[in-house]
């Protein structure tokens, strides 16, 4: 990544099976801010901290006990997975929730959705405003906890034997053909 910009961001990455029917992360990692190395972060939670607070505190090595900018990278950013980059700044998820991230057949985009402690599985703000509504538990709980921001796909890092769909022509449901003279 090139950029003080992209630096920003935190990725997270997806098997690079294009077979496999739920594609979802199997490692959270983020770049230090100093010497732009890939650290992995050990748990989900840990993750959404730093990406929670990123805009305020960027990430760095010394962060991880016993690591510093001197050491290699934990994972280089290639394409033997497929990366997807997160907007830093997205709230952390409450307490008891867990936030699903999956990766789309076409590799478009990710989807986002909220599990409940109940786990229910909330797909939309409605959703989820009716969900805290209907529990005294969780009245502690606004709604401005929650954000459905999908991390962005990294074109470069996608399976060249990836079935893409063709850009949006008015049917997002067409598959892109190519032909021999397009070859």
């Amino acid at each position: 990544m090139a950029g003080k910009e992209d630096n920003q961001e935190t990725p997270k990455t997806t098997s690079r099976n294009p077979r496999t029917t739920v594609r979802s992360i199997d490692t959270y990692a983020a770049q230090c801010d100093k010497c732009l190395k890939w650290r992995i972060i050990d748990t989900e939670t840990e993750f959404e901290e730093i990406r929670s607070r990123m805009l305020e505190e960027p990430f760095v090595c010394e962060q991880k006990v016993g690591v510093s900018c001197d050491d290699p990278a934990d994972i280089e950013y290639n394409a033997s997975r497929t990366w997807v980059m997160d907007k830093p700044g997205i709230p952390r998820t409450p307490e008891g929730f867990r936030r699903s991230l999956v990766l789309r057949k076409d590799f478009s985009k990710m989807d986002a959705y909220y599990i409940t402690p109940t786990g229910k599985k909330l797909r939309t703000r409605n959703e989820i405003a009716a969900f805290l509504e209907t529990d005294p538990r969780y009245k502690d709980i606004s709604i401005s906890d929650f954000n459905f921001t999908s991390p962005k796909v990294m074109e470069d890092t996608i399976p060249a034997d990836a079935v893409r769909k063709s850009p949006a022509t008015g049917n997002g449901n067409k598959k892109m053909k190519i032909t021999k003279d397009a070859a």
